[in-house]
């Protein structure tokens, strides 16, 4: 009989990528750090480093006889940035951000309360789209199709005038400050418009924060003798208000920097974003155009900071 010796098991080669592979599983900051780390330096170079770069050119100056920038430090863009014709953009500019804001707000709410609360099934899903179906196609395909219903041949003229309704749209155009030659010669126009196109952006968060109000609370204040309206104001409204603050966030923000709706549908006034856009790509004047773009920037950390306040990246 021969006897039969009992050999050690050698263990297994780690090559490089299981010596990885444990470091990542045994160190789970780690593994974060490797899945986080090239987005966030992605945003952190390219955002960032643009804002920055944006900033040092709003401090430069631009040459009047050869139209170069002259990288000397100057604050005559800031300065030019107090003149009456660019304080009355900005204002506008504001003014029309609120207005949308709001607009969207009133009109959104009854429609995320009845989506959140009310609709199931197919109703639900029918609103769902309703609501999304605008943003599947192309935002100038949005902007051009309202164009020619705004025009004063369009489709809401028409329907003013089978309804016998016409002295009224004259009338509204006739109205000083929002009126105009017509619909889409209008500051209202302008206000449809952006109204049309930012209001998903406001049902979607609403009805997510009207989704997580629990069902007890409502039925706990009907059982303590609350009138309907009551609760809507005391219970409903307080718990929605970080999806309308969020909500807000988009419209106001979008509003407040789109050049392209008041290019194609308005009068002759100017918005903040219509003046960038033509100093720096039609004028030239890269470091006023950097100026002028830091005041949405200002005003939008304001905005955020209000927000953030009220709750609304709760309900992002």
């Amino acid at each position: 009989m021969t006897a039969s010796l009992a050999l050690p098991l050698e263990p297994p080669s780690r090559g490089p990528r299981r010596r990885a592979s444990d470091l990542l599983y045994t160190r789970r900051g780690l593994l974060l750090l490797a899945l986080l780390g090239p987005p966030l330096l992605w945003f952190g170079v390219v955002y960032l480093g643009a804002l920055f770069a944006l900033l040092a050119n709003a401090f430069f100056g631009l040459d009047d006889f050869t139209g170069q920038v002259v990288r000397e430090i100057t604050l005559k863009n800031f300065m030019a940035l107090a003149e009456p014709a660019n304080l009355d953009s900005a204002r506008r500019t504001i003014i029309m951000a609120v207005a949308v804001t709001l607009a969207c707000t009133v009109l959104a709410f009854p429609l995320a309360y009845t989506m959140a609360r009310h609709a199931r099934g197919a109703a639900k899903a029918a609103l769902y789209i309703a609501v999304m179906l605008p943003l599947w196609s192309s935002y100038l395909v949005r902007l051009y199709a309202w164009k020619l219903l705004l025009a004063k041949e369009g489709a809401i003229s028409w329907l003013a005038e089978t309804l016998q309704a016409r002295w009224l749209l004259d009338a509204l155009l006739a109205t000083p400050a929002i009126g105009g030659p017509s619909l889409s010669f209008s500051a209202i126009g302008t206000f449809v418009v952006f109204v049309y196109m930012w209001l998903p952006f406001m049902v979607l968060p609403i009805m997510a924060a009207i989704e997580r109000i629990p069902p007890s609370l409502i039925e706990a204040s009907g059982d303590l003798g609350a009138a309907p309206a009551t609760t809507f104001r005391r219970i409903i409204l307080p718990l929605a208000m970080p999806g309308v603050a969020a909500g807000s966030i988009f419209t106001f923000s979008l509003t407040l920097g789109d050049y392209i709706i008041p290019q194609v549908i308005g009068d002759s006034t100017l918005y903040i974003g219509q003046i960038v856009y033509r100093q720096q790509g039609v004028a030239g004047n890269l470091p006023f155009a950097a100026a002028f773009s830091l005041v949405p920037i200002a005003v939008i950390g304001v905005y955020l900071w209000f927000a953030k306040r009220q709750g609304a990246f709760d309900a992002l």
